[in-house]
């Protein structure tokens, strides 16, 4: 763990940009596009202080598991509505939720629903710059940190994670192509008892991360965070994430992201439904999660993208206790792939994919009842951040 720590810390030392920031900056806002307003009155929008958008991701799914043909059904899969702006040249401010999620957050620790992804005001200071409130962890990742609207499947990892959480982030952007982050956040929304169960809680319920961003030429980009998480008293998590881009031409493209978690306590919870909790009110002790994500995209003519996607992760368990035995007890491969037709300079656009999961489980996991299952699903639709005001 030490050695991991280690490597993610020299990198940081060594080189790094602030490009691809979907969920923490401005590049997944659509430069020089018309506003509906704009289309509509016909008048020229002045002023950066007020933007306001829709990000919608619908289409009909097919979906397909061993016995057969499940069900077809059209879907909203993600639905928010997003405001940002400048006020000067030194505050700014960002808000986006989600519409078709609950909005009760009485309940929560920082009394904000989980609807809400960001909310919160941003400073810039020189070479520094700060942004208080809800907002998405910095996480290493290519993957993570895009727009929700634009991922067809999430790795295993991904899904399960608490991404939107409030705190105080710190970026360093030390010269035009590297950017450090620090980000204190709150490591729960609701009470410790929904993740945690009848373990003790910690006073301190926050997660640490350490960011660095990097830029080489445009063509090699990083994304690469380390994380350490106080969960339950005496118990932590330690998360690494290492976000790789490459922009090998106008026409080819690709990420890779390799993501590890080191779990006190089983938060995402994989774990935890394998071995069951009969004798105890609380999650497992001891999980460790890795995953592996390749995507590729083929711009071969101006309005039309071909991609790929492969997706390989394990859940175990790396030290025995509960009569819990240590091990690997479960591996996740994820395919994708489809076509993309943009018709229009904005990033509207309509697509067919698909999307397979296959889950295997350990003799050790077959012993407790787990069996090997996969999926399918067929998908047609449409994705827009539509540009309101």
């Amino acid at each position: 763990m030490k050695r991991i720590m280690l490597v993610c810390l020299t990198a940081l030392a060594v080189s790094g940009t602030y490009p691809l920031y979907a969920q923490s900056s401005e590049s997944d806002f659509m430069a020089g596009d018309k506003s509906l307003f704009e289309e509509v009155t016909g008048i020229k929008k002045k002023t950066d202080k007020f933007n306001l958008y829709l990000n919608m991701h619908g289409d009909f799914n097919m979906k397909w598991n061993d016995s057969g043909f499940d069900r077809g059904a059209f879907e909203m899969k993600q639905l928010r509505i997003e405001m940002k702006g400048d006020i000067n040249d030194w505050l700014s401010y960002r808000y986006r939720q989600r519409l078709n999620r609950g909005n009760d957050g009485s309940g929560n620790i920082d009394n904000v629903p989980t609807s809400i992804d960001w909310a919160g005001v941003g400073i810039k200071l020189n070479k520094f710059s700060f942004f208080a409130g809800k907002q998405c962890a910095s996480y290493g990742g290519i993957e993570f940190d895009l727009n929700p609207i634009d991922i067809y499947e999430y790795s295993d990892m991904i899904e399960h994670m608490s991404n939107f959480m409030t705190g105080l982030n710190v970026a360093y952007n030390y010269n035009p192509y590297q950017q450090i982050q620090f980000q204190v956040l709150n490591s729960l929304n609701g009470p410790s008892e929904e993740m945690y169960g009848d373990l003790e809680r910690t006073k301190l319920p926050l997660v640490y991360t350490l960011n660095w961003n990097g830029n080489f030429l445009d063509v090699f980009k990083t994304r690469w965070s380390a994380s350490v998480m106080n969960e339950t008293k005496g118990e932590k998590m330690y998360y690494y994430a290492l976000g790789n881009e490459f922009n090998f031409s106008p026409k080819w493209h690709a990420y890779f992201d390799w993501m590890y978690s080191h779990e006190g306590v089983d938060r995402k919870g994989i774990i935890t439904s394998i071995v069951g909790t009969d004798n105890q009110a609380h999650n497992a002790f001891n999980a460790e999660y890795m995953s592996y994500v390749l995507h590729v995209n083929y711009r071969f003519a101006p309005k039309w993208n071909l991609f790929a996607k492969g997706m390989y992760e394990t859940a175990s368990v790396y030290k025995a206790s509960d009569e819990v035995e240590k091990g690997k007890y479960r591996t996740a491969w994820g395919y994708a792939g489809g076509i993309e037709f943009y018709p229009m300079e904005s990033n509207l656009h309509f697509f067919l994919a698909y999307v397979g999961r296959s889950y295997k489980y350990t003799d050790r996991a077959k012993a407790l009842g787990e069996d090997n299952f996969s999926t399918h699903r067929v998908s047609v639709g449409f994705i827009w951040q539509m540009p309101v005001f």
